[in-house]
C-alpha cells in the first residue's frame, strides 16, 4: 500500500457534510457524505441541529477513510457554510437550534443597525445573511437565550471543539459573521459591546493554515483517525472555493455556480464598497471581494419544479432536455428578461425587499425562452455585480474559473462568458472548495512551504469558454436594458410591499 501522505477535507455545508482525502498534486482519492436536515420552522427562518455537524462529519470521514491506511493522514481542515452559527450554554448544549446563512428574519435589525461605520469596520454591507443581525434579533427577541450563552461558534468552531476540546476557530471562518474588525483581524469591541458579548465567550483565532492542534482519543475514534491527528485552521467555504480555482492574486476569479452564484477576487489591501462584501482571505494579509447573486442553481430547481413533472431521479436528463431547447432560442429570449431576485438581491443593492421579476412576456413564449432567460438573466446580474466591483478596486479580470454543478451547463457557461466578454474555465475538481480547505491542511501539516506554493501544486483547470465576439456584442446591448429594469420597480417593491406580503 502507498505510503504518500494524503490530509483530509471537510466541507460542512447547509445540506450535508462532505469529506475528501486528497494527495499533494490535488487529485480526490476517496470521499464520502453524509446528508444533514435543514429546518425552516416559518418563512424566512432557517435552522439546524448543530449536533448533525458533528454526527454528520463522522460519518463522511469514517466512509472517505474506510480502506484508507490512517496512518497516511497527515491532518484535517474544516470549511463550512459560512455566517451559521449556535449559541451554547456552559455545557456546550446548544440553547436553540442553530440559525443559518440563509434565515432573514433579522430584516428590522438591518434597517434599524446597519450602517455605514459598520460596514467599513466589518467590510460587510448591511444585510441579513450576516450573524451579527440575527444576535441582534435574538437580543430582544430572545434575551434569556442570550443571557444563557456562553460560546458563540460558527460551524468551523464547533467541530473544532468537538475534535480537539478547544474553543478555536480561523480568522476566515469567524469573519463572515460580522463579529470581526476586517482591518485588524480581531474581534470588534464595538460590536461585541452592542450584542453584551464578551471576549471568553468567542473563540480563539488563529490564521488558516495554522494547527490549531490535536484529534482527541475520543474524537478519533468516532472519526475513524489517530488520536494526534493535526487538525488545521481552515477558512469558509467561498474563500476556500477561491483557493481551491487557484485564485491567489489579482487578474483572476472564481465562480462558484452553486445553489447561489458567488464571484471572488483576490487583493492585498482592504476598501470597503457596498458593490462586493469584503473577507478574510485564506492567505494572511489577503482580503477576498465577494459578489452574491442568491440565484443560482436554485433556480434551475425552481423552473423544473414548477414547469416539469419530474422526480429526482430523471433531474438530469430534464435539465439536458431544457438546455438544447433553450439553445436554439435567440439570444435576448425574443424580449423576455428575467431578473432573478426570488430570494431578494444581495450585491450590489442589498435589498432584501425586492422580488424576481419577468418583464415582456408574449404569446410567443414558450417554457424554453424562460429557462433560456433564467440563464441570461443570472449572468447579467453577474456582469452587474462585476462591472461595479471592478470600478471601485480598479482591478481588471482576466478570466474566471468555474465550479459549481452550474459549471456542468455548457450553455450557460458560453452565455457566462458572452455576458462578461471573458473566458470562462473549467476547474479540474468538481469538488473545489473541499480542495481549497485540502490545500490549507497540506500547507499546515507541511507538505508545502506556503499557501500559495500549495495552491499552485493542487489546482488545475481543463475547459475552455471563449466569448464569442458577435454573441458579447449581442448581449451588451441587451445587458444595457437589463440593468434598468429593478431601478425602476424598486419604488414598488419598497411602497407598495404590503400588497405582496
Amino acid at each position: 500500500m502507498s505510503d504518500e501522505r494524503v490530509v483530509i477535507a471537510v466541507d460542512c455545508s447547509t445540506t450535508g457534510a462532505k469529506a475528501s482525502v486528497w494527495n499533494a498534486d490535488g487529485t480526490e482519492v476517496s470521499s464520502g457524505r453524509a446528508e444533514l436536515d435543514l429546518s425552516i420552522p416559518a418563512p424566512g427562518r432557517g435552522e439546524q441541529d448543530p449536533r448533525q455537524w458533528w454526527t454528520a462529519m463522522q460519518s463522511a470521514v469514517r466512509s472517505a477513510v474506510a480502506g484508507l491506511d490512517v496512518r497516511r493522514v497527515a491532518s484535517l481542515t474544516v470549511t463550512h457554510q459560512r455566517e451559521s452559527f449556535v449559541c451554547l450554554d456552559d455545557d456546550g448544549e446548544a440553547v436553540r437550534p442553530a440559525m443559518l446563512w440563509l434565515d432573514s428574519r433579522a430584516g428590522e435589525q438591518v434597517d434599524r443597525f446597519g450602517s455605514a461605520d459598520v460596514h467599513d469596520r466589518t467590510g460587510k454591507p448591511p444585510n441579513t445573511t450576516v450573524s451579527y443581525y440575527k444576535l441582534l434579533w435574538m437580543a430582544e427577541h430572545e434575551p434569556e437565550n442570550l443571557r444563557r450563552t456562553a460560546h458563540v461558534v460558527e460551524v468551523h468552531g464547533y467541530l473544532v471543539h468537538c475534535m480537539t476540546d478547544l474553543w478555536a476557530t480561523s480568522t476566515a471562518s469567524m469573519d463572515p459573521t460580522g463579529l470581526v474588525d476586517i482591518r485588524t483581524g480581531d474581534y470588534d469591541p464595538a460590536v461585541l459591546t452592542h450584542l453584551g458579548l464578551d471576549r471568553s465567550q468567542l473563540s480563539t483565532l488563529h490564521f488558516p493554515g495554522d494547527v490549531i492542534g490535536g484529534l482527541t482519543v475520543d474524537a478519533a475514534e468516532l472519526l475513524g483517525l489517530l488520536p494526534g491527528t493535526l487538525i488545521v485552521a481552515g477558512a469558509g467555504d467561498g474563500q476556500c472555493a477561491g483557493l481551491g480555482a487557484g485564485v491567489a492574486a489579482p487578474g483572476r476569479a472564481y465562480l462558484n455556480i452553486g445553489t447561489g452564484l458567488i464571484s471572488g477576487t483576490y487583493s492585498s489591501q482592504y476598501q470597503p464598497d457596498r458593490a462586493y462584501r469584503a473577507m478574510l482571505g485564506t492567505i494572511p494579509g489577503s482580503f477576498t471581494y465577494e459578489t452574491f447573486v442568491g440565484a443560482g442553481t436554485y433556480m434551475i430547481s425552481w423552473f423544473i419544479d414548477t414547469f416539469t413533472h419530474c422526480s429526482e431521479e430523471f433531474r438530469g436528463g430534464v435539465e439536458a432536455t431544457l438546455e438544447s431547447e433553450a439553445a436554439v432560442v435567440p439570444r435576448g429570449s425574443d424580449g423576455l428578461y428575467v431578473v432573478p431576485y426570488w430570494n431578494g438581491a444581495l450585491t450590489p443593492y442589498w435589498d432584501h425587499e425586492a422580488r424576481g421579476i419577468m418583464v415582456g412576456l408574449q404569446g410567443v413564449h414558450r417554457r424554453a425562452h424562460i429557462y433560456r432567460a433564467v440563464l441570461e438573466g443570472v449572468a447579467f446580474e453577474l456582469r452587474l455585480s462585476q462591472d461595479q466591483v471592478e470600478q471601485a478596486t480598479g482591478d481588471t479580470v482576466e478570466e474566471f474559473v468555474a465550479m459549481g454543478g452550474g459549471s456542468q451547463c455548457p450553455l450557460w457557461c458560453q452565455i457566462i462568458a458572452d455576458v462578461l466578454r471573458r473566458p470562462v474555465v473549467l476547474s479540474r475538481q468538481r469538488e473545489t472548495t473541499c480542495l481549497g480547505a485540502g490545500m490549507l491542511a497540506a500547507f499546515g501539516a507541511g507538505l508545502f512551504p506556503s499557501i500559495r506554493h500549495a495552491a499552485e501544486a493542487m489546482s488545475a483547470t481543463e475547459f475552455r469558454y471563449e466569448p464569442d465576439p458577435k454573441a458579447a456584442d449581442d448581449y451588451e446591448a441587451l445587458y444595457r436594458r437589463y440593468a434598468a429594469i429593478y431601478p425602476a420597480f424598486r419604488s414598488f417593491f419598497h411602497d407598495r410591499i404590503e400588497v405582496m406580503a
